[in-house]
């Protein structure tokens, strides 16, 4: 099959403006006010939860980028070292919390302790279950627990409709109506995949100097065949 490079400059990096929330505003509003540690924070450590294509590690990532030099980032690739710094201000943001390995799940138990003391840092982490149905040792699954947590839910299907919309404003594509339902109701359900669908498409159409469109879809599936 051939591969259709992605130009990815053009794609736009995870924020909080360009997340779209759905049902999820409550989870949103709470890391923006964490995107920056203020001593005597009320909240000051967040667990979010859900299906794969829920937008878990978009937030991660939008706060991250929102923190700055703040973020700390961490997930199961991180050495147990990266897990032991001066967390004084920082903000510690650990994704796919549920895949790490036994020395990381206990350097990031007394991560989280230190956040705890230090007060001015903040913990946020996600993973795809409850803190409590975690497969991890107990005491960093009572650790997860203890701050506010988040089920993030999927999108509908006019909230993705939405989120394509976004992405194609952001990249300077006009989306046709009939192309968007068309990918909703015919490709894949999965956001990402969507999304990633879309990249292409962009790609597939700059080549070949024409819009976005439903005859111009099937061209690229034509070639994705033949390729």
């Amino acid at each position: 099959m051939r591969q259709i490079p992605l130009d990815l400059k053009a794609a736009e990096p995870p924020s909080f403006d360009n997340f779209v929330p759905g049902s999820n505003r409550e989870a949103l509003a709470l890391l923006r006010g964490l995107a920056t540690p203020q001593p005597g924070q009320p909240v000051r450590a967040a667990y979010l939860w859900g299906e794969p294509g829920c937008g878990k590690t978009h937030l991660l990532a939008a706060l991250a980028a929102a923190s700055g030099a703040r973020a700390l980032q961490l997930g199961p690739g991180s050495a147990p070292a990266e897990f032991a710094i001066d967390v004084q201000g920082r903000v510690a943001i650990v994704d796919d919390c549920d895949l790490l390995g036994a020395d990381a799940q206990e350097a990031a138990f007394h991560l989280y302790n230190r956040v705890r003391a230090a007060g001015d840092a903040v913990f946020v982490a996600a993973g795809s279950q409850p803190p409590l149905a975690l497969a991890l040792r107990d005491d960093l699954r009572t650790r997860l627990g203890w701050g506010a947590v988040h089920r993030l839910a999927l999108l509908t299907d006019d909230e993705k409709a939405e989120a394509l919309r976004r992405a194609a404003r952001g990249r300077g594509l006009a989306l046709p109506e009939e192309l968007l339902r068309h990918l909703l109701i015919h490709r894949s359900r999965d956001i990402r995949a969507l999304l990633r669908l879309l990249d292409a498409l962009d790609r597939f159409a700059l080549e070949r100097k024409r819009p976005l469109t439903l005859p111009l879809l099937r061209q690229f599936d034509d070639a994705e065949r033949a390729g």
